[in-house]
Order: structure tokens, then C-alpha cells, then sequence
């Protein structure tokens, strides 16, 4: 039986002790035997339970997830303790400090009265803390591991900020437009690697225009993902409901079925 003390109630202090606890010899095999590499993944599954917690405006769920997300923090920390790197201490302490320096109009003389000017005070200052003085460094500091949508958008931002950008929408519009007769140019040709290219031009194009229109990309590709899904689920009930075997139907009866669902939802809005 390992020494701990039992409480009530635990706050950030008793967190961490539990988790050195569970790293430590006599402590739990598993958590032990984890590395940065072995629980990377489960951080990116935590912060996405967080935002369903936020989607489903479940605040219980979100103390709970925000709970896992936080051991995930404090996990990699204590890895990082056990190696004399850094503690929670270096932690906090550090995002403090880019607080204090990013936020001059709170700790400081800056005049800031608008959300426009303190983003882009936020920028600027970014820049020089991380010592990056093209607009190059400052897209190759948006990490690779984003969502592609996520990381595309935030490049064009950047690039745009510097004025290399259409007009308006009707440039990005175009540009789209030009993307697809290249894709489908390459898939009458066959042309695999052609193919993967286009593909992803006409992608990056797309996100162009959400900046435009002021659509997220990421949330407009889930909110299209879950439209589709609501609906194909009301497309099988159907031909269950007439006795249709989808797998033996063509493309027509499906699609026929599809146009009777769509328009029945369209109605009930």
C-alpha cells in the first residue's frame, strides 16, 4: 500500500503527487511505462472531447473532460520532472509571463480599445518573441500536425496580412473554378500523382474562399458531415420502410430516395 493521504477534496498540488505516484517504482505498470511518443495521440482525443463537452453545452461533461485533458498536461510534465527538464512550476509560470508580455494595453501603456487591434498587437509582439522576422518564419510556425482545413486557413491568413490576396471573394471564386478543370484535366489523363495534387490545390482553394465569405472550414466540412449523415440515416429507414435492398439498388433508386428525404426535411424547417 503506497502512502497517500486520502482528502475530500484534491486540488492541483494533490494532482500532480497522484501522478508521480502512479509513475513511480511500485506505482502502475501502464503509466509508467508511458513515454511523450506512447500518449501523444490520447492529448488530440481529450481536446476533442472537450469541444463535444462544448458543443453539447454539457457543463458537467466539460469539468470532467477538462479534467482529462488537464492529466494529459500533467502527465507529460511529470516526464519531463522525472528528467530534471522542467516541473508545472516552469509550466505555469512561462504562460504567465506570455500573458503579461502579450497583453501590454492590461500590463502596460498600449492602447488597445478594439478586438482588431489586439490581435494584431498579439501578432506583432509573437513575432518578435519567437524572433521572426518574415512572413515565411511566421507560416512555418504553424504547426503540420493542425487539421489540414485548420492549417491552410491559418497560412492564407498570414500570407493575407502581408497583402498577398485577392481583392475579394470574386479572385478566390475564379481561382476555384480554375482548380477544378485542372482536377478533372488530370483524372481524364489518369494521372495518379497529378491527381493527388489537383486534388489538394482545389482544397487549399476552397479555403481560400471561406476566409472570404468568413466560413470556418473545419466546422463547415463536420456541419456538412453531420447534414449527410442525418440524412442517409432517414434515406435507410425509407427503403427499409418499401423494402428496398440498397446494396441490389442503382444509383437512381438511392438517389430518388435521397431527393424524397431532402425535400421532407426542407419542409419540417
Amino acid at each position: 500500500m503506497i502512502d497517500f493521504e486520502f482528502k475530500e477534496n484534491y486540488n492541483c498540488d494533490d494532482f500532480i503527487q497522484i501522478m508521480k505516484l502512479l509513475r513511480a517504482p511500485g506505482g502502475c505498470p501502464w503509466d509508467a511505462a508511458q513515454t511523450h511518443e506512447s500518449i501523444k495521440k490520447n492529448l488530440i482525443e481529450e481536446t476533442y472531447e472537450v469541444i463535444e463537452a462544448i458543443n453539447k453545452q454539457d457543463s458537467d461533461l466539460l469539468c470532467e473532460e477538462l479534467g482529462d485533458l488537464l492529466m494529459q498536461i500533467i502527465f507529460h510534465t511529470v516526464m519531463e520532472e522525472e528528467k530534471g527538464v522542467f516541473d508545472f512550476g516552469n509550466v505555469t509560470d512561462g504562460v504567465s509571463k506570455k500573458l503579461i508580455i502579450r497583453h501590454p494595453h492590461i500590463f502596460g501603456d498600449v492602447k488597445a480599445d478594439t478586438v482588431d487591434d489586439v490581435l494584431t498587437n498579439w501578432d506583432e509582439i509573437k513575432k518578435k518573441t519567437k524572433g521572426q522576422k518574415t512572413t515565411t518564419e511566421s507560416m512555418l510556425s504553424v504547426p503540420r500536425e493542425l487539421p489540414a482545413l485548420m492549417r491552410a486557413q491559418k497560412i492564407q491568413k498570414k500570407a493575407a496580412d502581408v497583402g498577398f490576396d485577392w481583392p475579394d471573394v470574386t479572385g478566390a471564386v475564379d481561382k476555384l473554378y480554375e482548380e477544378i478543370g485542372e482536377l478533372k484535366e488530370a483524372i481524364e489523363k489518369g494521372d495518379k500523382s497529378n491527381i493527388n495534387e489537383e486534388f489538394g490545390d482545389l482544397l487549399f482553394s476552397m479555403v481560400n474562399v471561406s476566409r472570404f465569405i468568413k466560413v470556418d472550414s473545419e466546422e463547415s466540412l463536420t456541419n456538412a458531415s453531420d447534414k449527410f449523415l442525418a440524412r442517409f440515416t432517414e434515406v435507410e429507414k425509407k427503403a427499409a420502410e418499401k423494402g428496398i435492398d440498397m446494396k441490389n439498388s442503382t444509383i437512381e433508386e438511392l438517389d430518388a430516395l435521397w431527393d424524397e428525404v431532402k425535400a421532407e426535411q426542407k419542409t419540417n424547417i
